[in-house]
């Protein structure tokens, strides 16, 4: 077999071609890594977010406990005021 321009030509050829479907595979291999890294920075930064801005169950339990606490103690002053606005009346008509 003899090696003429022809062959190392179209044996040329062929590595070019190869070389050039394999540069844009990875053109686009970089490209989709590209992506995901900037997809994997955006969801460590909504998490970190999410962390600090918003409420814990047990967070929001603990207030929510607070509050209750606080609509019982005003419920109670309520009571007290009815039951000294009652004691005021019947003082008065006994006089």
């Amino acid at each position: 077999m003899n090696i003429t321009t022809e062959l190392v030509g179209f044996v040329l050829a062929i590595m070019g071609a190869v070389s050039g479907i394999w540069w844009r595979i990875e053109g686009k291999v970089k490209g989709a890594e590209d992506k995901a890294d900037k997809a994997s920075a955006d969801l460590a930064a909504h998490k970190l977010h999410v962390a600090e801005a918003y409420a814990t169950k047990a967070g929001l339990s603990e207030q929510t406990s607070q509050i209750m606490k606080a609509i019982d103690t005003v419920g109670v002053k309520i009571d007290r005021t009815n039951e000294r606005l009652d004691n005021l009346m019947s003082a008065r008509v006994r006089e």
